[in-house]
Order: C-alpha cells, then structure tokens, then sequence
C-alpha cells in the first residue's frame, strides 16, 4: 500500500515517561486509512523537514492510533510533541515501512529491541498475540537502565497470559535489586540466542546496536537475509 496524504485530530497526550510521550490521534481522512503492525507515519514541518514516528498501538484498534516519541533530543519534533494537546490538526503521510511481521513464514521469530526501538516491535507483539497467534516467539529487551525498559509491564503481562512467549529484558546499570540479564545487546543476543537452525530475528534500535546484534548472529551461522532490522534514530 502507498503511503497517502491523512488528517487527524489529536484525542490525547500522556507522558510515559520524562523522556517518552504517546500521542493518540484519531484519523480522519482517508476514512479507511489502515496499516500493518511495525510501520510508521512521517510528519511535515516544512520544505524537507519532517519526523517519522512508529505506532505503537496495534491495527486492531480502527479509526485511530498511538504514537511513541521520544522527546529526549529536544527539536523540532521534540518541541511539537510537547506542545500538542487534544482537539489539535496533525497531518501526516502514511503508513511506511517494511519492518512487518510474516505470519506465513514458517521460522521461529527472535526480536531484539534497543530501548525506543521496542515501539514497532511492541506493536507487532500486541496484534499477533491479541489476533490468536500461538507459536513460540521471544523479545530481548536493552535498556541502559530501568527507566528505559518503557513498555516492560506490558511485555510482563504478556508472557504471564502466553506461556509461549518468552521476554528477555537485559539492563546495562541494573539496580541491586535486579535479577533479569545484564551487559550490551549483542552480548545478550550471543548468549540467549542458542540456535539459529529455522531462526528469523527482527531487531529495531540503532545503527551501530544493529550492526553488532548482526555480527554477532552471522558470527553464529546466521545467515545475513534471516536478520530484518529498522533503524529507529
């Protein structure tokens, strides 16, 4: 599907976090504006000048959809963000992006997520589970610290309600208290990953987060075509 021209009105703002905030918007032309799961919209600001965002809700929910942004950088898409509030026009392009997930593809599914790169994957997550997914699939979540893990109860929740999905949260500082893993993202891929016979893994963070979590399972016999990966800043 090509990406169209859209209107929207913003119906609510939250922040998540200090640095992460979800803006819901609810769509109002095309009428039958759709997307798949891990895909983004794009937002003009100007001549060249626009921002893409992932949805982070599912595409279960009609008529509308959440946005997650990061507001830590503090520019021109930081600032708007912010200043949103309900009732306000966003237009915007959409949907984009070919970080999807295949449910006809016979492999066991990986997805190793780097901080705000959990919001496509957070996406995909919700809509194979809530649509009656019932393979075995696993998410290895990086964070440098908690207060970075921003969807961590959702992902709990998840795998208390489906014994088949397993969720892997890994911390560089973890506090005292914490018993989940710990390190870098490509360390935690070497070690939990044990098998890569029949394997596809959809990773989602940055670029050299990327490369490494690539290296490190080509390193294993991982055939460089079984990696998808959507760079997110």
């Amino acid at each position: 599907m090509r990406p169209r021209e859209c209107k929207s009105e913003v119906t609510a703002v939250r922040a998540v976090t200090p640095e992460i905030m979800e803006v819901d918007l609810r769509v109002l032309e095309p009428a039958d504006f759709t997307f798949e799961a891990g895909q983004w919209v794009s937002v003009p600001f100007g001549p060249k000048i626009v921002r893409a965002w992932s949805m982070v809700s599912p595409p279960t929910r009609k008529g509308g959809f959440t946005l997650s942004i990061d507001v830590a950088p503090g520019g021109i898409g930081s600032q708007w963000a912010r200043a949103l509030k309900p009732g306000d026009p966003v237009q915007f392009k959409g949907p984009t992006g070919g970080f999807v997930f295949n449910r006809a593809d016979p492999r066991r599914a990986v997805f190793v997520a780097e901080e705000i790169g959990i919001v496509p994957i957070r996406s995909i997550l919700t809509h194979l589970y809530e649509t009656g997914y019932g393979r075995p699939t696993a998410l290895i979540y990086w964070a440098r610290n908690p207060g970075w893990l921003v969807y961590d109860a959702d992902f709990r929740s998840l795998a208390r309600r489906y014994p088949g999905f397993s969720y892997l949260p890994v911390l560089r500082e973890p506090p005292a208290t914490w018993r989940g893993e710990k390190g870098e993202p490509a360390e935690a891929v070497e070690r939990l990953v044990y098998g890569i016979d029949r394997l596809i893994v959809y990773v989602c963070g940055g670029g050299e987060t990327i490369n490494r979590v690539r290296d490190a399972l080509v390193k294993k016999g991982m055939d460089r075509k079984s990696v998808k990966w959507e760079k997110f800043w």
